[in-house]
């Protein structure tokens, strides 16, 4: 199939384009690659599919050891069992070269999922057989629809007792529709697959024996790349990856052109600025590694290394003569902040290295170069900063990263990030589904109206579980998260993506409890936890340094409480007959980092460290602490 364009030549450009004068270059369609993303849902199956394209279509020997979950190599990824970063890597299916971009199914990562729409040609969209379309499918769903991508539709886990593919079906079809889809993006190829048990087929009712039929719709259904091989060098970097030997390089597929080492090539930032650099060496991905290769041609994704020292993602790189910019990449803005700052408590020091606010600064303008979601400004103190992502897990995976790397830090309660529209204040809002036992539904009703949630759809599912739809506002679910484990001991899924911009609905109650809080420095005792426990919870174990202002424990009541956790038993010679009784101690509840950040108050900091995550006050003195209320009370 071929078609002839017109290039359309930038007005701006003060380079001499008489190339392409009265020029008509011809489009052509590259059979022999398709470039695809795997989109979906948190935990409906993305990674495991992967793995099983890999093993199928002959990427690894027989004698092979493969891992499961391969594309997921972040030490985070593993240990959390999702995907956070999207990778690259390919297979080859009957002469053709699949790349697949494995992307994060959480909506907090939505930025990468953007990003990685800009250098694929199609998209395999998964849908769990059993829950259906989620929130963050109908997000993914609507970046595709949007540039024009008309997804194959992959329903996985069909092996489950309870799937229901027929009915996951028609939703994923009023899906499409209700989010605007073309007559062509409606007539979607259908695949129906165990991806756990490397089967696939395309009636339901035929089992599969294979991954087949899914590789073969691959290559038939997915539109192979258009492009123009005559054509000037051009691409957009859409991912950055780094050698220790060869710098930054430039991830991203080639929109026009062809490329080969040595050449010289223009590079055009996000501010139009122009330079010129040598292209030291090329790759392309086979399997899960990259292959190098002498030059590389349009439709293909690449790696190219050039010495580059600051590149970011959404700049362009191109021929020498014709540095032309291609529209750069457009991310949904952040809607949730965090105050990052140095630790100042008196344990600082003790586990990282890297405590610094020169650090800090380093360290997250280094992140913002291939974390193109996130924000960072100096906070109003000038000695912080205020860091905005796409939500408290976006935030927690990179504080925990750099609290794996040394760094020490103290970090605030989140905020959620408003904006004024019409001169009105707007904050954002969220589509939330819970799925919990029906035993529990009555008091995960009572929670999300308490923080202003409204009750969209109430429906059954299997064994005895009840599927509740709210639409609350996205501060209201700050915390929300561990309130409802503990509501509903431990079996409520909460599942969430961005929905609209709302009116600014008032004051929402979220933590109802005060925290215990450390009179002085020292050990915590048996002794004093013992005498203590009717008092609260306590989130440390005896023998635990603390200090004046950190927090132990949370108050069975409404108000803090400050305690004495470091006093030991009176010694005497005298003995009685319950004196040497062992003390029996409820265990003490140990918070994640995630835990951690929602139990925050506004006027609590979270102390992170290699070591230990520790909850304290802003003002670590209590007289400190009762001149800011007043300074609070008065403002």
């Amino acid at each position: 199939m071929q078609k002839k364009l017109i290039y359309p030549i930038s007005t701006n450009s003060c380079y001499n384009l008489s190339f392409f004068a009265n020029y008509t270059a011809v489009m052509e369609h590259r059979n022999d690659i398709r470039n695809i993303c795997v989109i979906a849902h948190v935990d409906h199956g993305k990674t495991t599919l992967v793995d099983t394209l890999f093993k199928q279509a002959g990427t690894f020997r027989d004698n092979e050891a493969v891992t499961e979950r391969v594309m997921d190599a972040n030490d985070l990824e593993r240990e959390r069992g999702i995907t956070i970063f999207s990778k690259n890597a390919s297979v080859t299916w009957k002469g053709v070269k699949i790349n697949i971009v494995d992307t994060p199914g959480h909506a907090d990562f939505g930025g990468e999922v953007q990003r990685i729409m800009k250098m694929v040609d199609g998209a395999l969209l998964l849908v769990d057989a059993v829950d259906g379309p989620m929130p963050q499918t109908k997000y993914v769903l609507k970046n595709a629809l949007e540039i024009g991508l008309a997804p194959v539709v992959v329903i996985n886990k069909i092996d489950r007792h309870d799937a229901r593919p027929d009915w996951v079906l028609n939703q994923v079809f009023d899906l499409f529709s209700a989010l605007g889809a073309t007559d062509k993006q409606l007539d979607f190829i259908a695949v129906y697959a165990s991806a756990k048990n490397g089967l696939a087929t395309l009636d339901p009712a035929v089992p599969g024996v294979s991954m087949a039929p899914l590789l073969d719709t691959i290559v038939s259904g997915i539109e192979p790349p258009l492009v123009a091989l005559d054509q000037p060098f051009q691409m957009l970097v859409t991912s950055v990856e780094y050698d220790n030997y060869l710098g930054r390089m430039a991830v991203g597929k080639i929109g026009r052109g062809k490329v080969s080492t040595g050449e010289m090539m223009a590079r055009i930032d996000r501010e139009g600025n122009i330079t010129f650099t040598k292209i030291q060496k090329i790759f392309t991905f086979f399997g899960l590694n990259r292959s190098e290769t002498a030059s590389v041609s349009a439709g293909d994704i690449a790696v190219i290394a050039a010495g580059f020292k600051d590149l970011d993602i959404g700049e362009t790189l191109a021929d020498k003569d014709f540095p032309e910019a291609l529209p750069t990449i457009e991310i949904d803005e952040p809607t949730i902040s965090m105050n990052f700052s140095i630790n100042t408590s008196i344990l600082c020091g003790r586990s990282g290295d890297k405590l610094t606010s020169r650090h800090l600064e380093e360290r997250l303008n280094q992140e913002l170069r291939s974390n193109i979601a996130l924000r960072v400004e100096r906070d109003e103190s000038g000695e912080g900063f205020k860091v905005s992502g796409r939500g408290e897990l976006h935030l927690a995976i990179l504080i925990e990263t750099m609290r794996r790397e040394g760094f020490e830090m103290s970090v605030s309660r989140p905020q959620i990030i408003t904006r004024m529209i019409d001169g009105v204040v707007m904050e954002p809002e969220e589509f939330t589904i819970v799925d919990v036992d029906e035993s529990h539904s009555g008091k995960v009703i009572e929670k999300f109206g308490m923080r202003k949630g409204s009750l969209k759809n109430m429906a059954n599912m299997e064994k005895g579980r009840v599927r509740l739809e709210f639409t609350i506002p996205a501060r209201g679910l700050i915390g929300m998260h561990s309130e409802l484990l503990t509501e509903t001991r431990g079996t409520a899924v909460i599942t969430h993506s961005f929905h609209r911009f709302i009116e600014w609905v008032g004051a929402i109650e979220t933590r109802r409890n005060g925290s215990l809080i450390s009179q002085d420095h020292g050990t915590a005792t048996a002794y004093a936890l013992d005498k203590l426990s009717d008092r609260g919870i306590f989130f440390i174990a005896p023998g635990t340094e603390v200090y004046e202002g950190m927090i132990v424990g949370e108050n069975n009541k409404g108000s803090d409480l400050i305690i004495n956790i470091t006093k030991g038993k009176k010694l005497t010679n005298m003995r009685t007959s319950s004196s040497d009784d062992t003390v029996k101690l409820t265990p003490p509840k140990i918070l994640s980092l995630e835990q951690s950040l929602e139990y925050l108050a506004d006027d609590e900091l979270a102390e992170v460290t290699p070591a230990a995550i520790r909850i304290r006050k802003k003002y670590l003195n209590e007289e400190d602490r009762k001149k800011n209320r007043k300074k609070v009370g008065a403002a």
